[in-house]
């Protein structure tokens, strides 16, 4: 299992789209409870060029994970090929966009949808749901539950921010919580200690109206770039 994303571009991108909206906001005379509420109206004049540098991102992090596939699996055929070992090759790639925008069709009318935290989960199809760096993980499919807008959640989730995180925990907590798992265990990766996300078993019995869980997969060794 792998994950990158648009590697902090779609943050900026996000940043500039928001403060255009913003100021439209303003010209308009659009009052709005919170001005983080602000948006840009289709056909307005950033909507469009907003859309398109959405997609480009997504379409930019899509890329750096088949980059990042092939090098990783370049490098197990290399490891184990020096061993005479067999190396499997890859059946099928399960690719799992979560925090994106998408166009799609629901109860019968086109519109848009964001998943934050959440991923898409038409019926039959495989998705990715992470633990944290301690605990488990699984793939599971999509049951295409219409209430859901055929979405079920990305993994764990946080229960504390990074920085209470990092004030909550030391860095015993995280050797003991990360026992049998080959990864960094300094103070540079506290923030992302098992105890600061919620129970990956209970997130996954909270959604059994959204996916069925097919394999359970355990950490034995996890990298953070």
């Amino acid at each position: 299992m792998l994950h990158s994303g648009s590697r902090n571009i779609g943050n900026k991108i996000g940043q500039h789209f928001i403060g255009l909206a913003r100021r439209d906001m303003e010209r308009l005379g659009v009052r709005l409870p919170d001005r983080d509420l602000a948006y840009l109206s289709e056909g307005s004049e950033y909507y469009d060029d907003y859309i398109e540098a959405v997609q480009w991102a997504q379409d930019y992090a899509l890329r750096n994970r088949e980059i990042m596939l092939s090098e990783v699996m370049s490098a197990i055929k290399h490891h184990f090929g020096q061993r005479n070992r067999e190396v499997f090759g890859l059946d099928e790639v399960v690719q799992c966009h979560h925090n994106y925008v998408s166009r799609e069709t629901h109860f019968g009318e086109e519109m848009w949808i964001t998943r934050k935290g959440a991923v898409r989960a038409r019926a039959g199809e495989l998705v990715i749901i992470p633990g944290s760096m301690g605990s488990r993980s699984y793939i599971a499919r999509g049951l295409g539950n219409p209430e859901s807008f055929e979405s079920c959640s990305h993994g764990a989730g946080r229960r504390m921010s990074r920085s209470a995180a990092k004030r909550s925990f030391t860095l015993e907590d995280l050797k003991k919580q990360t026992a049998g798992v080959e990864c960094r265990k300094d103070g540079g990766v506290l923030d992302e200690i098992p105890g600061a996300y919620k129970d990956i078993d209970a997130v996954m019995a909270a959604q059994q109206s959204l996916v069925e869980p097919l394999f359970t997969l355990k950490q034995l060794l996890c990298v953070k770039g």
